[in-house]
Protein backbone atom coordinates (compact mmCIF):
# COMPACT_ATOMS: atom_id res chain seq x y z
CA UNK A 1 0.00 0.00 0.00
CA UNK A 2 1.38 3.54 -1.40
CA UNK A 3 2.48 5.55 2.00
CA UNK A 4 0.79 8.70 3.20
CA UNK A 5 2.66 11.81 1.74
CA UNK A 6 2.74 14.66 4.50
CA UNK A 7 4.03 17.83 4.00
CA UNK A 8 5.75 19.50 7.16
CA UNK A 9 6.05 23.35 7.05
CA UNK A 10 8.20 24.77 10.32
CA UNK A 11 7.54 28.72 10.68
CA UNK A 12 9.59 29.17 14.03
CA UNK A 13 8.39 28.56 17.88
CA UNK A 14 10.09 26.55 20.47
CA UNK A 15 9.67 23.49 19.30
CA UNK A 16 12.28 23.90 16.60
CA UNK A 17 14.89 24.39 19.20
CA UNK A 18 17.72 21.75 20.03
CA UNK A 19 20.59 21.84 22.41
CA UNK A 20 24.20 22.05 20.86
CA UNK A 21 26.05 19.09 22.56
CA UNK A 22 28.83 21.20 22.45
CA UNK A 23 27.91 24.36 24.05
CA UNK A 24 24.38 23.69 26.02
CA UNK A 25 22.90 26.39 24.20
CA UNK A 26 19.88 26.21 22.29
CA UNK A 27 19.88 26.27 18.17
CA UNK A 28 17.87 25.81 15.45
CA UNK A 29 16.11 21.96 14.36
CA UNK A 30 16.82 21.21 11.01
CA UNK A 31 13.58 19.39 10.23
CA UNK A 32 15.13 18.00 6.94
CA UNK A 33 16.87 15.49 9.20
CA UNK A 34 13.66 14.47 10.94
CA UNK A 35 13.80 10.81 10.03
CA UNK A 36 17.61 10.97 11.21
CA UNK A 37 16.79 12.27 14.64
CA UNK A 38 13.85 10.59 15.27
CA UNK A 39 14.33 7.11 12.89
CA UNK A 40 10.64 5.81 14.25
CA UNK A 41 8.75 7.97 11.97
CA UNK A 42 9.89 5.48 9.74
CA UNK A 43 7.38 2.64 11.57
CA UNK A 44 4.62 5.34 10.23
CA UNK A 45 5.06 4.25 6.50
CA UNK A 46 4.53 8.10 5.95
CA UNK A 47 6.43 9.78 3.38
CA UNK A 48 7.25 13.39 4.70
CA UNK A 49 8.55 16.49 2.63
CA UNK A 50 9.58 19.78 5.00
CA UNK A 51 9.34 23.08 4.06
CA UNK A 52 11.44 25.30 6.43
CA UNK A 53 10.22 29.27 6.68
CA UNK A 54 12.30 31.84 7.98
CA UNK A 55 11.81 31.16 11.88
CA UNK A 56 10.11 33.71 13.24
CA UNK A 57 8.73 34.33 17.43
CA UNK A 58 5.11 33.96 17.62
CA UNK A 59 5.24 37.18 19.10
CA UNK A 60 5.96 38.87 15.58
CA UNK A 61 3.34 36.38 13.48
CA UNK A 62 1.61 38.63 11.04
CA UNK A 63 -1.49 38.31 8.49
CA UNK A 64 1.11 38.17 6.24
CA UNK A 65 2.58 34.48 7.02
CA UNK A 66 -0.93 33.64 6.96
CA UNK A 67 -1.34 34.39 3.54
CA UNK A 68 1.90 33.10 2.69
CA UNK A 69 0.47 29.85 4.41
CA UNK A 70 -2.27 29.62 3.09
CA UNK A 71 -0.98 29.88 -0.79
CA UNK A 72 1.65 27.21 -0.22
CA UNK A 73 -1.17 24.93 0.97
CA UNK A 74 -3.09 25.96 -2.20
CA UNK A 75 0.59 24.97 -4.38
CA UNK A 76 0.50 21.51 -2.76
CA UNK A 77 -3.00 20.64 -2.14
CA UNK A 78 -3.06 17.79 -5.19
CA UNK A 79 0.65 16.57 -3.85
CA UNK A 80 0.01 15.48 -0.44
CA UNK A 81 -2.44 13.73 1.66
CA UNK A 82 -2.11 15.83 4.95
CA UNK A 83 -0.39 18.99 6.23
CA UNK A 84 1.55 19.57 9.76
CA UNK A 85 2.11 23.47 10.41
CA UNK A 86 4.97 24.16 13.29
CA UNK A 87 3.96 26.99 15.21
CA UNK A 88 5.04 28.79 18.53
CA UNK A 89 2.30 28.95 20.56
CA UNK A 90 1.81 32.25 21.59
CA UNK A 91 -0.45 32.76 18.60
CA UNK A 92 -0.87 29.48 17.10
CA UNK A 93 -4.72 29.82 17.86
CA UNK A 94 -4.56 32.84 16.21
CA UNK A 95 -2.61 31.57 12.84
CA UNK A 96 -4.73 28.54 13.09
CA UNK A 97 -8.40 30.31 13.53
CA UNK A 98 -7.41 31.98 10.45
CA UNK A 99 -5.95 29.88 8.44
CA UNK A 100 -9.46 28.03 9.19
CA UNK A 101 -11.60 30.76 7.43
CA UNK A 102 -9.43 31.85 4.54
CA UNK A 103 -9.18 27.88 3.57
CA UNK A 104 -12.13 26.69 0.83
CA UNK A 105 -13.56 23.29 0.14
CA UNK A 106 -11.01 21.61 2.27
CA UNK A 107 -10.73 18.44 1.96
CA UNK A 108 -7.28 17.17 3.54
CA UNK A 109 -6.03 17.39 7.20
CA UNK A 110 -4.04 20.77 8.14
CA UNK A 111 -2.47 19.92 11.90
CA UNK A 112 -0.73 22.71 14.00
CA UNK A 113 1.09 21.73 16.61
CA UNK A 114 4.37 23.29 18.79
CA UNK A 115 5.60 22.42 22.56
CA UNK A 116 6.16 24.08 25.21
CA UNK A 117 9.80 22.72 25.59
CA UNK A 118 12.35 22.80 23.15
CA UNK A 119 12.31 19.53 20.81
CA UNK A 120 16.66 19.07 21.51
CA UNK A 121 15.68 18.30 25.17
CA UNK A 122 15.03 15.65 26.77
CA UNK A 123 12.25 16.30 28.68
CA UNK A 124 10.60 17.74 25.76
CA UNK A 125 6.84 17.82 24.55
CA UNK A 126 7.54 18.38 20.83
CA UNK A 127 8.42 15.24 20.11
CA UNK A 128 5.15 13.38 21.37
CA UNK A 129 3.20 16.69 19.65
CA UNK A 130 5.14 15.95 16.41
CA UNK A 131 4.63 12.52 15.65
CA UNK A 132 0.86 12.29 16.29
CA UNK A 133 0.36 15.13 14.54
CA UNK A 134 1.92 13.48 11.31
CA UNK A 135 -0.09 10.54 12.18
CA UNK A 136 -3.08 12.25 12.57
CA UNK A 137 -2.49 13.93 9.30
CA UNK A 138 -1.70 10.63 7.37
CA UNK A 139 -5.26 9.13 8.95
CA UNK A 140 -7.56 7.63 6.80
CA UNK A 141 -11.38 6.20 7.56
CA UNK A 142 -13.02 4.87 4.79
CA UNK A 143 -10.52 5.91 1.93
CA UNK A 144 -10.90 9.89 2.94
CA UNK A 145 -9.19 11.84 5.37
CA UNK A 146 -9.89 11.21 8.85
CA UNK A 147 -9.91 14.98 10.29
CA UNK A 148 -10.39 16.77 6.97
CA UNK A 149 -10.39 20.28 8.74
CA UNK A 150 -7.82 22.63 10.66
CA UNK A 151 -7.18 21.43 13.43
CA UNK A 152 -4.91 21.96 16.74
CA UNK A 153 -2.99 19.12 18.28
CA UNK A 154 -1.56 19.49 21.81
CA UNK A 155 -0.63 16.94 24.88
CA UNK A 156 -3.48 14.40 24.02
CA UNK A 157 -5.94 16.41 22.33
CA UNK A 158 -6.35 17.20 18.79
CA UNK A 159 -8.63 20.46 18.50
CA UNK A 160 -11.11 21.96 16.10
CA UNK A 161 -8.35 25.09 15.45
CA UNK A 162 -11.24 28.05 15.86
CA UNK A 163 -12.34 26.31 18.63
CA UNK A 164 -8.90 26.76 20.66
CA UNK A 165 -7.40 29.42 23.20
CA UNK A 166 -4.18 28.98 25.11
CA UNK A 167 -4.73 28.83 28.59
CA UNK A 168 -1.31 28.34 30.40
CA UNK A 169 2.58 29.46 29.54
CA UNK A 170 3.67 27.15 31.47
CA UNK A 171 1.44 23.55 31.37
CA UNK A 172 2.38 21.07 28.87
CA UNK A 173 -1.70 20.90 28.49
CA UNK A 174 -0.94 24.57 26.93
CA UNK A 175 -5.23 25.04 24.96
CA UNK A 176 -8.35 24.40 25.73
CA UNK A 177 -11.24 24.33 23.64
CA UNK A 178 -14.15 25.17 25.99
CA UNK A 179 -17.28 25.19 24.06
CA UNK A 180 -16.40 22.45 21.87
CA UNK A 181 -15.32 18.33 22.37
CA UNK A 182 -11.82 17.26 21.18
CA UNK A 183 -11.42 15.84 17.72
CA UNK A 184 -9.84 13.30 19.07
CA UNK A 185 -7.77 11.94 22.24
CA UNK A 186 -4.96 10.22 22.51
CA UNK A 187 -3.70 7.37 24.65
CA UNK A 188 -2.45 4.14 23.98
CA UNK A 189 -4.51 4.41 20.65
CA UNK A 190 -6.10 7.60 18.80
CA UNK A 191 -9.81 7.93 19.56
CA UNK A 192 -11.21 10.20 17.15
CA UNK A 193 -14.91 11.59 18.07
CA UNK A 194 -16.57 11.10 14.21
CA UNK A 195 -19.52 12.96 14.70
CA UNK A 196 -18.07 16.19 15.70
CA UNK A 197 -15.61 16.04 12.82
CA UNK A 198 -16.21 18.29 9.80
CA UNK A 199 -16.70 16.76 6.20
CA UNK A 200 -16.47 18.80 3.26
CA UNK A 201 -19.57 19.77 1.50
CA UNK A 202 -18.00 19.26 -1.83
CA UNK A 203 -14.93 17.60 -2.04
CA UNK A 204 -12.53 19.19 -4.76
CA UNK A 205 -9.25 18.64 -6.42
CA UNK A 206 -8.41 22.36 -6.05
CA UNK A 207 -8.23 24.40 -2.56
CA UNK A 208 -9.70 27.86 -2.73
CA UNK A 209 -7.96 30.57 -0.52
CA UNK A 210 -8.64 33.71 0.58
CA UNK A 211 -5.98 36.27 0.39
CA UNK A 212 -7.09 39.76 1.20
CA UNK A 213 -7.64 40.33 4.79
CA UNK A 214 -9.18 43.55 6.31
CA UNK A 215 -6.67 44.09 9.56
CA UNK A 216 -8.92 47.27 10.54
CA UNK A 217 -10.02 45.36 13.04
CA UNK A 218 -9.54 46.11 17.18
CA UNK A 219 -10.34 43.88 20.24
CA UNK A 220 -11.85 45.85 22.77
CA UNK A 221 -12.35 44.94 26.53
CA UNK A 222 -14.50 46.66 28.87
CA UNK A 223 -13.39 46.70 32.21
CA UNK A 224 -15.08 48.73 35.84
CA UNK A 225 -13.84 52.14 35.53
CA UNK A 226 -13.49 52.22 31.72
CA UNK A 227 -14.23 55.99 30.98
CA UNK A 228 -16.13 57.91 27.84
CA UNK A 229 -13.04 59.90 26.75
CA UNK A 230 -10.95 56.43 26.64
CA UNK A 231 -13.89 54.34 25.11
CA UNK A 232 -14.56 57.22 22.13
CA UNK A 233 -11.40 57.49 21.73
CA UNK A 234 -10.31 53.58 20.82
CA UNK A 235 -14.04 53.48 18.76
CA UNK A 236 -12.98 56.63 16.40
CA UNK A 237 -9.71 55.14 15.80
CA UNK A 238 -9.25 55.72 11.97
CA UNK A 239 -9.09 52.77 9.52
CA UNK A 240 -11.43 50.38 11.87
CA UNK A 241 -13.68 48.63 10.41
CA UNK A 242 -15.06 45.74 12.85
CA UNK A 243 -14.64 45.59 16.73
CA UNK A 244 -14.43 42.63 19.18
CA UNK A 245 -16.45 43.78 22.05
CA UNK A 246 -15.36 41.61 25.40
CA UNK A 247 -18.29 41.82 27.71
CA UNK A 248 -19.19 40.74 30.96
CA UNK A 249 -21.05 37.24 31.55
CA UNK A 250 -23.49 36.63 28.36
CA UNK A 251 -22.88 39.54 27.06
CA UNK A 252 -23.62 42.03 29.35
CA UNK A 253 -22.28 45.58 29.20
CA UNK A 254 -22.56 49.11 30.94
CA UNK A 255 -26.23 50.34 30.40
CA UNK A 256 -24.89 54.50 30.32
CA UNK A 257 -26.26 55.78 27.84
CA UNK A 258 -22.80 57.50 26.58
CA UNK A 259 -21.78 53.84 26.44
CA UNK A 260 -25.22 53.12 24.57
CA UNK A 261 -24.65 56.01 21.79
CA UNK A 262 -20.77 55.99 21.69
CA UNK A 263 -21.49 52.28 20.26
CA UNK A 264 -24.32 53.27 18.08
CA UNK A 265 -22.24 56.24 16.76
CA UNK A 266 -19.61 53.83 15.58
CA UNK A 267 -22.03 51.50 14.09
CA UNK A 268 -23.60 54.33 11.98
CA UNK A 269 -20.21 54.84 10.66
CA UNK A 270 -20.25 51.17 9.48
CA UNK A 271 -18.04 49.70 11.83
CA UNK A 272 -19.03 46.17 12.74
CA UNK A 273 -19.29 45.50 16.28
CA UNK A 274 -19.56 41.88 17.32
CA UNK A 275 -20.04 41.08 20.89
CA UNK A 276 -18.15 38.04 22.96
CA UNK A 277 -17.50 36.92 26.20
CA UNK A 278 -14.86 37.48 28.20
CA UNK A 279 -15.51 34.57 29.97
CA UNK A 280 -13.54 31.15 28.93
CA UNK A 281 -16.19 29.34 28.55
CA UNK A 282 -20.13 29.71 27.64
CA UNK A 283 -21.92 32.05 25.16
CA UNK A 284 -23.22 35.30 24.64
CA UNK A 285 -26.69 35.80 25.15
CA UNK A 286 -28.21 38.83 24.26
CA UNK A 287 -31.64 38.33 25.21
CA UNK A 288 -31.72 37.08 28.90
CA UNK A 289 -30.57 40.53 30.10
CA UNK A 290 -31.73 44.24 29.57
CA UNK A 291 -27.57 44.98 28.95
CA UNK A 292 -27.39 42.39 26.36
CA UNK A 293 -31.00 44.15 24.58
CA UNK A 294 -29.54 47.09 24.44
CA UNK A 295 -26.65 46.12 22.21
CA UNK A 296 -28.78 43.79 20.02
CA UNK A 297 -31.05 46.94 19.49
CA UNK A 298 -28.43 49.48 18.53
CA UNK A 299 -27.23 46.64 15.65
CA UNK A 300 -24.29 44.61 17.63
CA UNK A 301 -23.79 41.41 16.36
CA UNK A 302 -23.84 38.25 18.83
CA UNK A 303 -20.66 36.47 18.52
CA UNK A 304 -22.47 33.32 20.99
CA UNK A 305 -19.80 31.12 22.04
CA UNK A 306 -16.91 32.34 19.38
CA UNK A 307 -13.33 32.48 20.90
CA UNK A 308 -11.81 36.29 20.74
CA UNK A 309 -9.14 34.88 18.11
CA UNK A 310 -11.92 33.40 15.98
CA UNK A 311 -13.79 36.18 16.01
CA UNK A 312 -10.88 38.63 15.20
CA UNK A 313 -9.57 36.38 12.21
CA UNK A 314 -13.50 35.74 10.73
CA UNK A 315 -14.05 39.50 10.77
CA UNK A 316 -10.39 40.03 9.22
CA UNK A 317 -11.28 37.46 6.41
CA UNK A 318 -15.19 38.26 6.10
CA UNK A 319 -14.71 41.89 5.83
CA UNK A 320 -11.35 41.10 3.51
CA UNK A 321 -14.27 40.11 0.75
CA UNK A 322 -16.02 43.75 1.04
CA UNK A 323 -19.69 42.01 0.93
CA UNK A 324 -22.84 44.05 0.97
CA UNK A 325 -24.20 44.89 4.77
CA UNK A 326 -26.87 41.86 3.98
CA UNK A 327 -24.28 39.65 3.32
CA UNK A 328 -21.91 40.51 5.75
CA UNK A 329 -24.44 39.74 8.57
CA UNK A 330 -25.25 36.70 7.33
CA UNK A 331 -21.94 35.32 6.85
CA UNK A 332 -20.91 37.15 10.69
CA UNK A 333 -23.98 35.08 12.35
CA UNK A 334 -23.71 31.73 10.38
CA UNK A 335 -20.97 29.40 11.65
CA UNK A 336 -18.82 29.16 8.34
CA UNK A 337 -16.05 26.70 9.38
CA UNK A 338 -17.83 25.36 12.84
CA UNK A 339 -16.69 28.54 15.05
CA UNK A 340 -19.31 28.73 16.60
CA UNK A 341 -22.60 26.09 17.80
CA UNK A 342 -25.38 25.69 15.99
Amino acid sequence: MKNASILLIYTGGTIGMKTDPRTGALVPFDFNDIYDEFPYLRKLNVDIEVITLKPIDSSNVTPELWVKLARMLRDNYRAFDGFVILHGTDTMSYTASALSFMLGNLGKPVVFTGSQIPIGVLRTDGRENLITAIEIAAAKRDGAAAVPEVCLYFQNRLFRANRTTKHSAEQLNAFRSDNYPPLAEVGVSIHYNTPFIRRPERPAQTLEIATTLDTGVLILKIFPGLTESAFRAMLSIGGIRGIVLETYGAGNAPTDEWFIRAVAEAIGRGVVVMNVTQCPGGSVSMDLYETGLRLQEIGVVSGRDITTEAAVTKLMVVLGGRPSPEELSVRLKSSLRGEISD
